[in-house]
């Protein structure tokens, strides 16, 4: 079913010895989307350099990914396992320089630094580089740490709810054609009791309709409905009286059903706007 959302791109960010993290961070982005995304109205689009950025010349590496990233971007998630990272022409690594740049154009910036045991060949330099950020970085705001992949994707779920709730999104609103009539059929059922056998046990059937929406913002008139499926077991329950479908109105057309069939079912909804005759086919079953 079609809904309108708020879509946010949600950037991240960190040194390549997080990869794993970085999966984290990502696989609770979607997690959250199958949970939330219908409900609250949003989306969130996961940016990362390696698959997001469009390879392009034109400037220094770390310059491209922050006009295609960091700017782009409305929630920034940082991560930091044993490495600092890479220096840039700008700054002391290129995560760091996403997040002062984020932080600069006011955007939600979560730091998470990794409490799991450092590995054998951890580089001592880039590990000293790193503490010394954390240490400065630590007087600005709170920071997060994560010991496994499952807390940080708990972490970044309680991240994101933070920022739904204080980027006052807003209703979002999708934009119509003024002249437009514009149907949507959406198929329902429902399993009801018809009578009882000689033992009092309910024998049941189940009632088929459509809800037929027009979804525009013009009236529909004259509007006419056939089941034109080539050897379909479905009947409408309309007597061909033309009707009108108000913009924004739902109309409910009830259905039989035969044994037999197997065809292709198909409703044929015909009408009228602004005098020129209209049609359009729904497959349906």
């Amino acid at each position: 079913m079609a809904y309108t959302a708020n879509v946010l791109r949600v950037m991240i960010a960190s040194p390549s010895d997080t990869a794993e993290a970085r999966d984290a961070v990502e696989d609770a982005i979607h997690g959250w989307n199958g949970a939330n995304a219908q409900i609250k109205q949003t989306i969130l689009q996961s940016w990362r350099w390696e698959t997001s950025s469009v390879p392009v010349l034109g400037g220094h590496p770390q310059s491209l990914i922050n006009s295609q990233g960091v700017d782009e971007s409305d929630i920034v998630f940082a991560l930091f396992g044993s490495r600092l990272g890479s220096p840039t022409p700008d700054a002391v690594s290129g995560t760091v320089e996403e997040i002062e740049r984020a932080v600069e154009q006011g955007k939600p910036v979560h730091l998470y630094f990794s409490a799991a045991q450092l590995p054998n060949d951890v580089d001592t330099a880039q590990l000293d580089g790193l503490r010394e950020f954390r240490k400065e970085i630590s007087r600005r705001g709170l920071l997060g740490e994560f010991s496994n992949v499952s807390q940080l994707e708990h972490e970044v779920w309680k991240a994101i709810e933070y920022d739904i709730a204080n980027l006052s999104l807003g209703v979002p609103v999708l934009k119509v054609t003024d002249s437009e009539v514009r149907f949507s059929v959406q198929p329902r059922q429902e399993r009801e009791i018809r009578d009882y056998d000689k033992k009092g046990k309910p024998r049941y059937s189940t009632r088929h309709w459509f809800e037929v929406t027009n979804a525009g913002s013009h009236d529909a008139e004259e509007v006419v409905f056939d089941s034109v499926g080539e050897n379909a077991s479905m009947y409408l329950a309309a007597d061909g009286t033309p009707t009108t479908i108000h913009a924004g109105q739902t109309r409910r057309l009830n259905v039989a059903r035969s044994m037999g069939g197997g065809g292709p079912e198909i409703l044929r909804i015909q009408w009228k706007e602004n005098g020129e005759e209209k049609g359009r086919e729904f497959h349906v079953g």
